[in-house]
């Protein structure tokens, strides 16, 4: 994968993440910000805060949650950043449904 093409997965598998989180907003309690290509989840109670974000230099999304680090590479065959058989959107989710103790769907 050249590196103009995982910008480009990155970009998207961040944005489609982003739109799902923004949607899940509308019911659940937490605040989501999209900015400079780097997506933060903000939680209030209790107090936490995920990131996601791309790291070009060995092309995987990473993400801070949880106080741990998940480190995604992308799947051809999934079309997908995945990580031990999980997608991104599967794993936040779960991040997010176990900080706020309520089923997330994202």
């Amino acid at each position: 994968m050249t590196e103009q093409e995982f910008q480009n997965q990155a970009d998207e598998a961040i944005d489609d993440l982003y739109q799902r989180l923004v949607r899940a907003v509308e019911t659940h309690d937490f605040e989501v910000d999209f900015n400079s290509g780097a997506l933060a989840i903000e939680f209030e109670d209790p107090p936490a805060k995920f990131i996601v974000s791309p790291n070009s230099p060995v092309k995987q999304i990473w993400v801070s949650a949880h106080s741990r680090s998940f480190k995604f590479d992308w799947d051809p065959a999934r079309a997908a950043f995945v990580l031990n058989g999980q997608s991104l959107a599967e794993m936040m989710s779960a991040a997010v449904t176990q900080q706020i103790g309520e089923p997330v769907t994202l």
